[in-house]
């Protein structure tokens, strides 16, 4: 790989981990896809980072459970579901949405959050 793809995709990568970051502090930005792909990404040009995201004491054990199983552990399951709750009360409360418009992110929440509960748990 040539030094300017490899710099794309470092930046990429780096900014993906500053979203994932944010989205500790922020209830509607999601933390995990963001790490997800930032990982893939450092995979693509730096194993050295990639392999100090999956062994990262935070955010290693979410990652490393995702791409050996597919799975989401019930903690977060918890978390993600409360969260998505709490932005779609203060959506709904903060900007009184039309009908449409409640119903379109309702939607998008409930199937997001039915393809969480759906995903198995790490195994033990």
């Amino acid at each position: 790989m040539n030094l300017s793809m490899r710099l794309v995709l470092l930046g990429l990568a780096w900014t993906m981990v500053g979203l994932g970051i944010a989205g500790i502090f922020l209830p509607l930005l999601p933390t995990t896809p963001f790490l997800l792909l930032a990982a893939w990404l450092f995979s693509r040009c730096s194993p050295r980072l990639e392999r100090w995201l999956i062994d990262h004491p935070l955010f290693g054990r979410p990652l490393r459970d995702w791409r050996q199983h597919g799975a989401i552990s019930r903690r977060a399951k918890r978390w993600a579901i409360s969260l998505m709750g709490l932005g779609f009360a203060l959506f709904w409360l903060r900007l009184a949405p039309s009908a449409s418009m409640a119903t379109a992110v309702a939607a998008i929440m409930l199937a997001t959050g039915a393809f969480i509960v759906s995903r198995p748990e790490p195994p033990k």
